[in-house]
């Protein structure tokens, strides 16, 4: 009789969760719509105007375009999404980002496959910036089993980019862990045809939220605790995978010009593999969740512990990063520190990750691996795995209570400031988050053009350089 009440609530619970879910993409979806018919209404009945025109030798100039060339003497900022994310362009109007974009002259915004793996968006990130057809490397895409070649940019968004044009990058949640993995593979030299490539090349990283650790909320929404790879058989990810397949397989072009869950290169679609092909991977015998290639395992603590074993923090880099923390101890228990202030997507998940509990019968994921370590959360992410890399290896770090603790800011260290708000606090709703979003923005593009070139050092008498 126990069991059977249990097996209910956890089924009421899974029912909650998935029409919360549902309604605020379809909140998302159908607010890019509005807004995109809202626009194109707007430009059909009034003609365009001419703003910040001179003339000069009897022709127009636009002043904006003259603001445009001095900004590209800047070194980009690149805003990387995360998990479920979209870049610009996608989503209609709709900005990932809450409008930051505009607070600087001179920032990009990527369009990333949204559940693809860690290691995937690393590689389409340097395309996007670099341009050409995405490589995804001909070892890996075998072993997964997908296209070693994917999208075409034409044009890169960044082509100058090298050592001498270095890049500033901010990464929300999933965003920098896929940053951290582009670094290293620009260390490791891993692109084909670009033999010059160094760390050096990133200026600064800075994480929002940033999954560096992994989540204990991968597990509540259906990992397996026992490998962090698996899908248990009835949970929230188990309707995500369906949901995903089907919508993949079915491609409707207007809809996945609006959003794409970024499986592109597994051609998924309808036309490619057929009726048997969806069956194949409904039944989990092929596709990105049979092969393991998509974000959620790479957020599970041992998932992150793989991909942390390869990374280095490197000492030409600026590191910032900025922890989330919904949580507060009363009596010495860990609850949601607040109600209204919680989005409602996130309330449920940060408080049963206040309350997680690693299986008892089931390996811990680290040595010295402790409950009580991992229940600050921001709903989506543990506290404790926001600040710095810690697995396997803990990183250079410095908690910044006030500004005067990081100046000057040294390359190599992971700053990292604790801020109380949930997972949604840097994006989607500017509006939500308020002054602190603003200033938190604003002191970061701030930061960046602080340190907008990298300081050479001189050279010594006895250095050639070659």
């Amino acid at each position: 009789m126990v069991r059977f009440w249990i097996t209910y609530l956890q089924l009421v619970e899974l029912f909650v969760n998935s029409l919360v879910h549902l309604l605020y993409g379809f909140y998302i979806f159908s607010s890019a719509v509005a807004g995109d018919l809202s626009q194109a209404l707007n430009e059909y009945f009034q003609k365009p105007k001419l703003n910040n025109v001179e003339v000069k030798d009897g022709k127009l100039v636009k002043g904006v375009e003259e603001k445009e060339t001095n900004a590209n003497d800047l070194p980009p900022i690149v805003l990387v999404h995360g998990i479920f994310g979209f870049g610009k362009g996608r989503l209609g109007g709709l900005s990932y980002f809450g409008g930051a974009e505009k607070k600087d002259e001179r920032v990009l915004v990527p369009d990333l496959g949204s559940l693809t793996s860690i290691y995937d968006r690393a590689r389409e990130l340097f395309y996007y910036l670099k341009g050409g057809q995405v490589d995804y490397g001909e070892e890996h895409s075998k072993v997964c089993g997908h296209s070693q070649f994917g999208r075409i940019y034409e044009q890169g968004h960044y082509t100058e980019w090298d050592e001498d044009h270095p890049i500033h990058f901010v990464g929300h949640s999933a965003g920098a862990q896929v940053v951290r993995v582009l670094q290293q593979m620009l260390a490791d030299k891993a692109f084909k045809g670009y033999e010059n490539t160094s760390e050096n090349w990133v200026l600064s990283i800075t994480a929002l939220s940033g999954a560096f650790n992994g989540t204990t909320r991968a597990y509540l929404d259906g990992m397996q605790p026992e490998d962090g790879r698996t899908l248990k058989p009835i949970c929230l990810l188990q309707l995500c995978r369906i949901g995903v397949i089907i919508y993949d397989w079915l491609d409707i072009p207007w809809l996945k010009n609006y959003y794409n869950f970024g499986f592109d290169h597994y051609n998924m679609s309808w036309k490619k593999m057929g009726l048997w092909g969806l069956v194949e991977c409904l039944l989990g015998n092929a596709g990105p969740f049979a092969s393991g290639d998509w974000i959620l395992p790479d957020l599970t603590i041992q998932g992150s512990l793989r991909t942390n074993y390869h990374l280095h923090t490197f000492p030409n880099t600026y590191y910032f990063s900025y922890a989330t923390k919904r949580t507060r101890k009363i009596m010495g228990i860990t609850v949601p520190s607040s109600i209204l202030k919680i989005h409602p997507l996130l309330f449920i998940r940060v408080l049963q990750m206040s309350q997680w509990h690693h299986p008892p019968d089931v390996s811990p994921p680290y040595k010295g691996y402790r409950d009580e370590d991992w229940l600050d959360n921001d709903g989506a992410l543990n506290t404790i795995s926001m600040t710095h890399p810690r697995l396997p290896i803990e990183h250079p770090s410095h908690l910044v209570e006030k500004d005067a603790d990081c100046q000057p800011l040294q390359p190599g260290i992971w700053y990292y400031k604790i801020v109380e708000g949930d997972h949604i606090l840097f994006i989607i709703n500017r509006e939500r988050a308020g002054l602190e979003f603003d200033l938190i923005y604003d002191s970061i593009f701030q930061r960046c053009r602080k340190h907008a070139f990298r300081k050479k050092l001189p050279t010594l008498p006895n250095e050639i350089h070659h």
